[in-house]
């Protein structure tokens, strides 16, 4: 079950986030920017445990980003990752955004989500907020990616 998450998911989603921060695969985030935050989050709940999270991050009036995406690694392959970003686009979409990007390394997964490869410089410069932390800052590898949706005109 895909839904936005509540407050008391926040201990299991950062211990699932900083899970796969530890692998150097995602930013850690401390628990209170996850409760600062929480709003943007959708999880997907199995059998009670959360197993997934995802986050949209409006950037802009037109503009967000897909952050935190991750996955139990006991749960992968069961395209639970694929239905948390079709719920953060339709809330995208429900709220009249018209782009939607991320920075990833999975390229291939966001493609056949219908997301396209742009041009990191053509991002606005707040997303590189974000980047002043990484340890991979001085020799990133992710891949930026964005989807156009309908105009809600």
């Amino acid at each position: 079950m895909i839904r936005n998450a509540r407050l008391d998911d926040v201990p299991t989603v950062h211990g699932l986030i900083n899970e796969f921060a530890e692998q150097g695969e995602m930013l850690f985030r401390a628990p209170a920017e996850l409760y600062e935050h929480l709003r943007d989050f959708h999880v997907c709940e199995r059998e009670g445990r959360i197993v997934g999270c995802c986050a949209l991050e409006i950037m802009w009036r037109d503009l967000a980003e897909i952050k935190s995406l991750c996955v139990s690694p006991s749960h992968q392959g069961q395209g639970i990752g694929q239905r948390l970003v079709t719920a953060a686009l339709a809330e995208a979409d429900r709220l009249g955004l018209l782009r939607v990007f991320a920075l990833t390394r999975s390229q291939e997964f966001f493609e056949q989500l219908g997301f396209a490869v742009v041009d990191r410089d053509a991002l606005p410069h707040k997303i590189w907020d974000d980047c002043l932390r990484c340890p991979r800052r001085d020799d990133c590898d992710e891949i930026a990616v964005m989807r156009s949706l309908a105009d809600p005109g």
